[in-house]
């Protein structure tokens, strides 16, 4: 073959390319005001279809970038209505993740947008999953009666808005804590935070009468005082912070009054005198003796160090003339026998072959008072 045959052979490929070659297209961009829903329906089925099976919020934020946020939150809407495991009460799988892989989506969606845009989401989620009426329906119910919403509640309202929980947050936590609190009286929110965060028994409800008739371990009342530490440590008002919680230890009956103490030990020494110097300026000087009492008892069980309960009652005795003064000492003593009478005659009385537990809280209650006494006296002796 010569060079004319070759230049020719050449040629007829490389005109054959050139044809089989298509132009790239014209890329459009479409800006907010032109972008519709239709732009991210007319995505392949299959990219659709990846984004909502593998829930990712940052695909998805992607692909809508340019759409505004209620048509964003509209495809969610016509997309996770169809599937019941997004929705409250209509999954039934258990151990089901829809809860949390909707909030692991939803939280890498919205990352980034500012506060106008959460109570649009927030919003959205009440329109979508009827969250105000569900909750309404739960807080002015008869507790445990409907522990199926209960729980429900609980897993959506942290799953998808508020985990992880931290006491010292970014503003995300307390925004959503914020709006799904702030629409009941307070009376109501204390019972919504004992749905969200409250101890549960060991066949998964709501110990609601645990709360009330035996003693509650420090990781079962943790999830609660973490909460209440967070709002306290905000712009939650300490007056409305008290009531909450004042509030909560009586719903749905005056609570075990060891897990009152305890709750109080986990939210810190600031908390806990607050608490207490509101009562003792409302009079209640009975209550917190024997709510003293018990703080004790509990730092003697939970090896919590007595010297800071020591201090708190320093701490209180100072707000008082020097005859008050004294006055609240006797009271806290004649508390500690009365509450030393109570569980012998619990003890006396049992079948403590079965149920050691009367015996042992009164063997820790004599201990704690002795601890609690010679830190007491020592404090004074180096005071002098």
């Amino acid at each position: 073959m010569g060079r004319s045959v070759k230049r020719s052979m050449w040629t007829h490929t490389a005109q054959r390319s050139r044809r089989a070659r298509r132009p790239y297209p014209v890329r459009t961009v479409i800006t907010r005001s032109q972008g519709n829903t239709s732009c991210f329906q007319r995505l392949p089925a299959e990219v659709f279809h990846m984004i909502l099976d593998r829930l990712s919020g940052w695909l998805f934020k992607r692909c809508t970038l340019l759409l505004p946020t209620e048509d964003r939150l509209t495809l969610i809407s016509s997309t996770f209505s169809q599937m019941p495991c997004f929705k409250l009460e209509e999954c039934t799988a258990a151990g089901c993740l829809g809860f949390y892989g909707y909030g692991v989506f939803l939280k890498t969606m919205i990352s980034g947008w500012g506060e106008v845009e959460w109570h649009r989401v927030f919003n959205f989620l009440c329109s979508f999953t009827n969250l105000l009426p569900k909750i309404k329906m739960a807080v002015t119910g008869t507790p445990g009666v409907s522990c199926s919403l209960e729980l429900q509640l609980r897993l959506f309202c942290r799953q998808v808005l508020l985990d992880p929980l931290d006491p010292w947050p970014g503003k995300g936590t307390l925004f959503w804590l914020t709006r799904i609190l702030k629409p009941w009286p307070m009376v109501l929110q204390a019972c919504l935070l004992f749905i969200l965060y409250g101890p549960l028994m060991p066949d998964g409800t709501l110990a609601w009468q645990g709360i009330v008739e035996r003693e509650m371990s420090t990781t079962a009342l943790w999830n609660l005082a973490r909460v209440i530490i967070l709002l306290y440590r905000t712009d939650w008002t300490t007056d409305t912070m008290q009531t909450i919680l004042e509030e909560l230890i009586v719903f749905p009956e005056v609570w075990h009054m060891e897990n009152v103490a305890r709750l109080l030990m986990l939210c810190g020494n600031t908390v806990c005198y607050s608490f207490l110097a509101n009562k003792l300026h409302n009079g209640q000087l009975l209550d917190v003796s024997r709510l003293i009492v018990h703080i004790i008892l509990v730092c003697e069980k939970n090896g919590y160090s007595m010297n800071e309960v020591v201090r708190m009652v320093h701490r209180v005795c100072q707000g008082f003339n020097t005859s008050e003064r004294f006055a609240f000492i006797q009271r806290l003593e004649d508390m500690f026998s009365e509450v030393t009478m109570e569980l012998i005659e619990i003890v006396t009385a049992g079948n403590h072959h079965e149920d050691m537990g009367p015996f042992q809280t009164l063997r820790s209650l004599l201990q704690s008072s002795a601890h609690f006494h010679a830190k007491f006296l020592h404090m004074f002796l180096q005071n002098e």
